[in-house]
């Protein structure tokens, strides 16, 4: 897992994991955990010994645990752009039209953005028909497979995520 240098209000340098972040006011000083909802609040003076370091500990603790409870947040986008022209579902366009060398009549196919968690995303094609065999019902069949694997991929995106996050926490 990532770790930062934080200088604190008594110039105290602490290695912090990411989603801890401090918080040092006049009135308050101590550390939040930033993972999941709600986020908590770990005080410099109480608990278990007072001091950021305790502090930062419970608050380390209480990361793990979360990490071990939830999904890893993956960024991935799940709603729609408001600037998407069309109902097609995230990671999916088309349909998209296309005259191939050698063939007398052009093609019609979706194209699917595949994710994959720490590499480049795939892109893939979807075959609907040409035109002349294209009907609803083919352009139907073809829509529920490219969502079939456009939801197969955000899946296993995300339970690569989860796991690599949970391989970082252990290290902690």
């Amino acid at each position: 897992m990532r770790t930062r240098t934080v200088t604190i209000y008594n110039g105290l340098r602490i290695r912090v994991p990411e989603h801890i972040q401090r918080i040092d006011t006049h009135s308050t000083h101590g550390w939040q955990m930033r993972y999941g909802t709600p986020t908590l609040f770990f005080s410099d003076g109480q608990g278990q010994g007072n001091g950021p370091r305790p502090a930062l500990k419970r608050a380390i603790d209480a990361l793990r645990q979360r990490i071990a409870d939830l999904p890893a947040p993956t960024g991935l986008q799940r709603g729609l752009s408001p600037n998407k022209q069309n109902d097609l579902p995230v990671g999916i366009s088309g349909p998209i039209l296309r005259h191939r060398p050698g063939r007398s009549v052009p093609e019609c196919h979706f194209s699917v953005n595949l994710p994959r968690f720490g590499a480049k995303p795939l892109r893939r094609s979807v075959y609907i028909a040409n035109q002349n065999t294209y009907t609803p019902e083919r352009y139907q069949a073809a829509l529920d497979s490219a969502i079939k694997m456009r939801r197969e991929a955000e899946e296993k995106y995300q339970s690569d995520a989860t796991t690599a996050k949970r391989s970082a926490a252990a290290k902690l």
